[in-house]
């Protein structure tokens, strides 16, 4: 398995809102014009906590002193790539931010969220972390176009 099918993902909290990362720098960007969190890809021999660590401070500035692993996610593009992400919240942090290079960072209130163009499974993950489920395994099928086909909660399905 490759490096480029391993990531994080990290949602940074501070007062009812998240830290949110509207992508719009990057060409040919699956993310483009998006609303995600920050992370990025492992690189060799790093922990989930390690990547998570690094990628958090060079997307923003930020250094982590408080931070959970709160699942992993099993990403399938629908155009032949699977990602394996580990997903992190983080509500403890230092240092000035910085700006980003793959986009404009904003300070987004959780009641705003689903206003926000997201990815369709992004959203079901904000409704795990709202509802404090326990360390969670989520698997999210899209179609190659965008669209999700298909989710399952710990194995099994789960409505769309």
């Amino acid at each position: 398995m490759s490096m480029k099918n391993l990531s994080t993902l990290c949602y940074l909290e501070r007062d009812g809102a998240y830290l949110m990362l509207h992508r719009t720098v990057k060409k040919n960007d699956v993310n483009k014009d998006k609303w995600i969190g920050v992370g990025g890809h492992f690189e060799e021999g790093e922990s989930p906590e390690e990547c998570v660590l690094r990628e958090v401070l060079e997307e923003t500035g930020y250094r982590l002193t408080s931070y959970r692993f709160r699942g992993l996610v099993t990403f399938l593009s629908g155009d032949g790539v699977t990602e394996y992400m580990s997903l992190f919240t983080a509500d403890g942090f230092e240092g000035d931010e910085i700006p980003c290079d793959e986009g404009e960072l904003e300070w987004v209130s959780m009641e705003r969220l689903e206003e926000l163009n997201l990815w369709e499974g992004d959203k079901i993950f904000f409704r795990l972390l709202r509802e404090n489920v326990p360390f969670f395994s989520l698997k999210l099928v899209y179609d190659g176009k965008g669209g999700l086909e298909s989710a399952a909660l710990n194995g099994s399905p789960i409505k769309l």
